[in-house]
């Protein structure tokens, strides 16, 4: 489907000291990271950690207070002028972010009035200006690609919650993104639903998908991520590869985490 990663060593995204409060409370604190091409960063931690806060302003649909984010290279800086209000980059620069940094929600958030299909084209079609001829045929075989080629003319109503999640999916790679934002993919699914989910993720994985995922599946986690990063209280306290990070965890504060999670 075009999207193995040739290059394993590009750097696709980055970000740097990026820091976020609301009302007073510090939900990120001067956080960092880097995904390269192929990568898969699971981010974990207990709810309020901060992960999903962190994919939002990844893609800056959650402006953070400080900062900077670059894709592929491209800089968008975060400050806060003398006046208290923030300064950041153009409108358009943040749009082409969003353009190839795109979102995969917790709850799915297909359009209802659309068919999947329908779901699938719609960015292509109005963001892109690509020929409908051509995003159809794409949409077609993405929905293939999930699993879902015989629910392409179905309402998201009409569909249960794991191929609303896998439709989701599919409208992603619609955009030909350069990184997937997953907030937490799995935690509104019934148990039996999750495991078709997290086979699509891990064949894009496979594929070279750089991804960056908000999750509590440790077992995926261990299999998938090539890097694993532990938040508590909005700051990163572990980081690596999961082979070291779950063996052999450098705090404290990781190891009561797995160890409440992991039988």
């Amino acid at each position: 489907m075009g999207y193995i990663a040739l290059n394993q060593s590009s750097m696709v995204l980055t970000a740097k000291h990026i820091k976020k409060d609301f009302a007073g409370i510090n939900v990120l604190r001067d956080v960092s990271l880097s995904a390269r091409s192929g990568d898969v960063i699971a981010l974990l931690g207990q709810s309020g950690s901060g992960k999903s806060t962190l994919l939002r302003c990844l893609n800056f649909l959650t402006m953070p207070d400080a900062g900077e984010i670059a894709l592929e290279g491209n800089a968008i800086s975060i400050e806060t002028r003398k006046d208290g209000h923030l300064k950041r980059g153009s409108k358009q620069a943040i749009q082409e972010l969003r353009t190839h940094a795109v979102m995969v929600f917790q709850q799915f958030n297909l359009w209802p009035h659309l068919t999947v299909l329908e779901n699938v084209m719609e960015a292509p079609l109005y963001v892109l200006k690509r020929p409908k001829d051509e995003v159809r045929q794409e949409a077609q075989a993405l929905l293939e690609q999930v699993g879902l080629s015989d629910k392409h003319h179905q309402y998201p109503s009409m569909l249960s919650g794991g191929q609303q999640q896998r439709a989701a999916i599919a409208r992603a790679l619609a955009m030909k993104p350069k990184v997937i934002l997953f907030d937490e993919p799995t935690s509104a699914l019934d148990p039996e639903m999750v495991g078709e989910v997290l086979q699509v993720m891990k064949e894009l994985a496979k594929l070279g998908m750089t991804m960056i995922i908000a999750t509590h599946e440790m077992g995926f986690a261990k299999e998938v991520a090539t890097q694993v990063i532990f938040l508590d209280k909005g700051e990163i306290v572990e980081q690596g590869d999961p082979q070291t990070v779950f063996n052999t965890p450098k705090s404290q504060r990781f190891a009561q985490f797995i160890g409440a999670v992991i039988d």
